[in-house]
């Protein structure tokens, strides 16, 4: 069974309420716990998932509930993700990291770039007849919204094509993505036409060292280290470590979480964001002790120390002897 992360289902509690409807019971109903719609990190079935919006939009007679929960929306829903596209330094750097990483949010989702005479295509899907149509309607509509904000406004987009017949009618669909959408498409997928110069356009305000440390963590998870709490946050710790003070609210916000709610995730598995620190920064400097020359000075910068004084106390602590005697047992 393929699963995505919660934060998918953001705006449909809102939604199905303005439109007098009764969200816990629809998500019960399709499978799906309720308190998957008040969280982002449950991981939930793809399944139950699409079958609860296609459930949500004919009880609620809302035909476009995909496209209206897309604009409830925000590139936050990405998490860690969200942080590499938006410090990426083009439009087309930030896609190329949506293409790349997108399986870290959802298994089930594909997403491509290809190059044609026109620009540059995306292809999301698969999709078909007769096929979720809700939850393509939602991905692609949530795509189109994100390089909008990207772009910060209207970026040009070409026109859309659809592999299926929208439960909304075409004008709602147009309106939404004012471009021109075609039905029954040769393709197997949805897709966004966009202009020849979209890729190439720079991001402003971007930080290269969020982005290269959204990467790392986004490479962790991709490699199969799977969703724990504990390694997400060791990952993010060991990139972190001399980039400059390692916090919990730093961390939280590169795993897009709460401080409080990280801190009691952490509680939950018997761990300390400050004991993590602790043994990234041991296992770190005694590596660099071990297998380079490197000055101690600059180990304790390296694995976040002030100064070289407190590298020695925390090594005092740590092998009850200083950084230099802890170097020459290995000579």
């Amino acid at each position: 069974m393929s699963y995505l992360r919660s934060a998918s289902l953001r705006g449909f509690r809102t939604i199905a309420t303005a439109f007098g409807g009764d969200a816990d019971s629809l998500a019960a109903r399709s499978g799906l716990p309720p308190r998957c719609l008040d969280l982002d990190d449950m991981l939930i079935p793809a399944t139950r998932t699409a079958a609860m919006l296609e459930l949500a939009a004919d009880e609620l007679e809302c035909p476009d509930l995909g496209l209206r929960m897309a604009k409830l929306q925000s590139v936050s829903v990405l998490g860690p993700l969200a942080i590499a596209m938006t410090n990426s330094p083009s439009i087309g750097g930030a896609l190329d990291s949506l293409a790349r990483y997108l399986s870290v949010h959802s298994r089930v989702l594909t997403l491509s770039l290809r190059e044609n005479p026109d620009g540059t295509a995306i292809f999301y899907g698969p999709a078909g007849a007769g096929g979720p149509v809700q939850a393509i309607d939602l991905g692609l509509g949530f795509i189109h919204r994100t390089i909008t904000f990207l772009n910060r406004g209207r970026y040009g987009l070409l026109g859309v094509e659809l592999p299926y017949v929208p439960a909304a009618p075409l004008e709602t669909v147009e309106a939404f993505f004012g471009a021109p959408v075609r039905v029954g498409g040769v393709e197997s997928a949805a897709v966004l036409r966009l202009p020849a110069d979209l890729p190439g356009r720079a991001l402003v305000g971007v930080n290269e060292t969020l982005r290269q440390l959204a990467v790392a963590f986004l490479d962790e998870q991709s490699s199969g280290q799977g969703h724990d709490v504990v390694p997400r946050v060791q990952t993010a710790v060991r990139e972190s470590l001399g980039t400059g003070k390692v916090e919990l609210a730093g961390v939280a916000r590169l795993m897009f979480m709460h401080p409080r709610t990280l801190q009691r995730q952490l509680a939950a598995a018997g761990v300390t964001f400050g004991g993590v620190v602790d043994d990234a920064r041991r296992e770190t400097a005694l590596r660099l002790l071990m297998s380079t020359s490197v000055s101690l000075g600059q180990i304790a910068a390296m694995v976040g120390f002030t100064d070289q004084p407190s590298f020695t106390r925390a090594a005092r602590r740590w092998w009850d002897a200083p950084p230099s005697q802890v170097r020459a047992r290995q000579t």
